[in-house]
């Protein structure tokens, strides 16, 4: 899952980067308004995170802009001031849910796992692949009724291919959609991840769910016969 943090407070955009990414997002970080919006129309992203209060496009007339434009990405509001007024006009901006500062991390990683489990359309509470269960809000896996410890990389992949049963997803899909924008290594770091899940998911119950399409990428099946198709 990939988010975009839009907050001119430099010390609070890097702590919620810090804390996203350990919670196994991939984060990208913008300072003012139009930096935001550049990010927003060049990237997908699974949900914006954004300040009210910004340098030369304030966050509400970049939640406006986006909703004009047809991005109904999810929007999550974030102010330093609290009250009706101000949350009417986050709402009436388009946005999906609000939150006063200070908040607590706790709450916020709250909000945004229920935002990106409704959007796109309602989405799964645990995402299922044969006998494969994933849930996001819980950050559990299972393989039947045995739980697999993962790392927050590791469930971010498996979560994103989870969400795209029986398509080939491209390597450069998953760097774009799991890492930031700032990422400059090596694209092979996919096959490393991959590798990884193989032996967690895979190896120790005798199957090959999770499978390479030569040349193009990645893809995950229900595979309860421990056969290859």
């Amino acid at each position: 899952m990939r988010i975009l943090v839009v907050e001119d407070d430099k010390h609070l955009a890097s702590a919620l980067r810090r804390g996203l990414e350990g919670e196994g997002y991939a984060v990208d970080v913008a300072l003012t308004g139009p930096d935001g919006a550049w990010f927003a129309e060049e990237n997908a992203y699974d949900l914006l995170l954004l300040d009210v209060m910004l340098p030369g496009l304030a966050g509400d007339e970049l939640c406006a802009d986006r909703r004009e434009a047809g991005d109904w990405t999810p929007i999550l509001m974030l102010t330093a001031r609290s009250g009706p007024e101000q949350e009417s006009r986050a709402l009436d901006a388009g946005a999906d849910d609000f939150l006063a500062k200070p908040f607590s991390f706790v709450v916020l990683t709250a909000r945004i796992r229920a935002l990106l489990r409704r959007a796109p359309g309602e989405r799964p509470t645990v995402v299922e692949v044969g006998d494969l269960r994933l849930d996001p809000a819980r950050h559990q896996v299972w393989r039947g009724e045995k739980p697999v410890a993962l790392t927050p990389r590791q469930f971010a992949i498996l979560e994103f291919l989870m969400r795209h049963v029986d398509e080939v997803v491209p390597k450069a899909k998953i760097l774009a959609h799991v890492w930031d924008f700032a990422y400059e290594g090596s694209p092979n770091i996919v096959e490393v991840y991959v590798r990884q899940l193989r032996q967690q998911i895979d190896e120790p119950f005798g199957r090959c769910s999770l499978q390479t399409v030569r040349l193009v990428g990645y893809r995950i099946v229900d595979d309860r016969d421990g056969t290859s198709r």
